[in-house]
């Protein structure tokens, strides 16, 4: 499925819808170039999770954890050598735990992400100054979020 985003606040509402609809085992991986929104993104996503905390990007840290209403755990595999990387920080128990785990440049660690993963890519479009969120997935998780993201696009459709 695709949305576009026109303005900052579409990009915040969308993170939002994301966050009402995510469920504890949740994997999002979010790809797309530098500056592109991935960690604004993350930011909405945690505010609809009751996410208290400023939500920074975890570059340098690479793993940062959030309480909410589900736990937050949000990585950055952009600084990784190797997938080895993770192994040594512990990132399964992460990725598999009941919480809501969200990976940017998550195709540097290809084969740890699990088959369930939600996918989010975001383009930018600079002439029409618009972002394009992709997002594909498959099983529970990617269905009940698919489901809210409808509701959203069918409201923005009638709006526009």
């Amino acid at each position: 499925m695709k949305i576009i985003s026109r303005k900052l606040q579409d990009t915040d509402k969308i993170g939002q819808i994301i966050g009402e609809n995510l469920i504890g085992g949740t994997v999002i991986c979010l790809e797309g170039d530098l500056g592109a929104g991935k960690t604004t993104l993350t930011q909405s996503i945690a505010k609809a999770l009751n996410i208290n905390d400023y939500v920074t990007s975890p570059t340098f840290t690479i793993i940062k954890e959030y309480n909410g209403r589900l736990k937050l755990y949000h990585m950055d595999a952009y600084r990784l050598e190797s997938e080895d990387d993770m192994y040594d920080l512990g990132y399964d128990e992460y990725i598999y735990s009941n919480g809501v785990c969200i990976i940017e440049w998550a195709s540097n660690i290809f084969n740890l992400i699990p088959k369930h993963a939600i996918t989010i890519t975001i383009n930018i479009d600079y002439e029409k100054d618009i972002r394009e969120f992709d997002i594909v997935g498959e099983g529970l998780q990617f269905e009940t979020l698919k489901k809210g993201l409808e509701n959203y696009e069918n409201t923005w459709n009638r709006i526009c």
